[in-house]
Order: C-alpha cells, then sequence, then structure tokens
C-alpha cells in the first residue's frame, strides 16, 4: 500500500534525512502547475533574475543557497507557519522543477494509460503530498551547509546529474539532482538521497495501486492521503 513508508525508504535509509536531507528535498517538491494563489498575494517572496539562464549546477547552487538563507531568518517559517513554507516552495523553486515529467517517469507505461485529465490529478496530488509531507522539515534547518561536488557536463549534454552532499553534525548526505534542458532553461525531474531516486522509490507504489484499483484508484488514493495530512497540520 502507497503511505509513508514509501517516503521513508525513499528519502532515507536512516534518520539523519529528518534533521537536514529533506531541506533539499523541497526541490523536487514544487513541480508542476499547480499553485496557492492566496498565498501569493500575501507574500513579499521573488525569484532571484540570475537562476533564469543558469547552468545545471549554477541553477541548484542559487536555488539551494536562496532557500537557505529565507528559512534561516524568516521568523515565521522557523515558527512553523506551513503556508509561509508552502509559499516559498511553490514561488522559490517550482519554476525550475517539473513533475509533470517526474510523474510521468514514476508511472512508466501506465502513464500512456491515463487520460489527460487523469495524468493533471495524479501530477497536481503527488506534488501535493510531497510538499505536506516534508513541509515541516524546512522548519528544522538551523547550522546545516551544502558542498557541491565538481560537475562534468560538456555544453551538448541535455541530462546531467548535479552532486552535492549536505553537512549536519552527523556524517555527510548525499543528494544528487537529476535536470534535463528544456526550451525554458534547465529543469530538475529527480532526486536521489543516499542512492535512493525519487522515481525508483515510487515508481513500484503506483504500479501497484494501479493494478489493484486502476488509474482512478491511485487518484482517490493519493486524494484521500493528502486529507489526512491537511487535517494534521
Amino acid at each position: 500500500m502507497f503511505s509513508l513508508s514509501v517516503l521513508k525508504s525513499f528519502a532515507l535509509k536512516s534518520t539523519v534525512i529528518s534533521q537536514c536531507g529533506r531541506l533539499l528535498l523541497a526541490l523536487v517538491l514544487s513541480f508542476s502547475h499547480f499553485l496557492w494563489p492566496n498565498v501569493q498575494a500575501q507574500t513579499q517572496i521573488t525569484t532571484p533574475a540570475q537562476v533564469i539562464d543558469a547552468t545545471p549546477d549554477g541553477l541548484i547552487q542559487a536555488i539551494v543557497n536562496d532557500v537557505m538563507t529565507i528559512v534561516k531568518t524568516d521568523k515565521e517559517i522557523q515558527a512553523g507557519n506551513i503556508n509561509r513554507v508552502i509559499a516559498l516552495v511553490d514561488q522559490k523553486i517550482m519554476p525550475f522543477a517539473n513533475l509533470q515529467r517526474t510523474t510521468q517517469l514514476a508511472m512508466g507505461r501506465n502513464w500512456s494509460k491515463a487520460t489527460p485529465d487523469q495524468q493533471n490529478q495524479i501530477a497536481a496530488e503527488f506534488k501535493l503530498l510531497l510538499i505536506r509531507t516534508y513541509a515541516g522539515a524546512l522548519t528544522q534547518i538551523k547550522d546545516q551547509t551544502v558542498q557541491y561536488r565538481p560537475f562534468k557536463a560538456v555544453p551538448e549534454d541535455t541530462d546531467v546529474v548535479v552532486r552535492t552532499q549536505v553537512l549536519n553534525k552527523g556524517e555527510p548526505i548525499q543528494i544528487d539532482y537529476r535536470l534535463e534542458k528544456t526550451p525554458n532553461g534547465w529543469r530538475v525531474y529527480d532526486i536521489n538521497v543516499l542512492g535512493a531516486w525519487l522515481i525508483e522509490a515510487y515508481r513500484n507504489q503506483f504500479n501497484n495501486q494501479i493494478s489493484q484499483n486502476g488509474i482512478d484508484g491511485l487518484i482517490k488514493f493519493l486524494q484521500e492521503r493528502n486529507r489526512q495530512l491537511s487535517k494534521a497540520k
């Protein structure tokens, strides 16, 4: 059954990710075009213009550094204001990520069996599930730092991996980002935490739900899980 055990198996093979890895997992939480207009209208958060035409590694550095700076200095986020966290993710990260592709790859051949409306619903619910599951972790960011590993690519590359590690009080945590080159620039579509890629972690869970209950069953399950998480906040 698709549940938080999936997030645990992906997010980490240990509990250390809950302390600092989830900050960077936020980069994968804000794909697609699902918006919170009311929250967006109430915040003054803006996206740095220099990230628009950035190289893959430059893009990741700009977003991560910007998000960490805001989280560490924003009193509302530190106090646990989830709406503020959602606004941060929505505005700082979403424009540079692609959950539609993430969801498509996670569903595999079942993606083509879904109607366009079902595809949009799944992508939106998946994004919301990830955000509601991990948003609280952003409030835990304190003294963590990020190291960026040497980036190797050639101008002709259209699919690359940017490797980083998060330093906390414990062992360094490997967090890598897979990006694709699009007409609008580089976009994140997969993330790896200590060897566990997001798409791989969800593929079996999505397929199992669909085989048991169909595509509509997966949508209903995601919707129900989001309702539960909403009530728990």
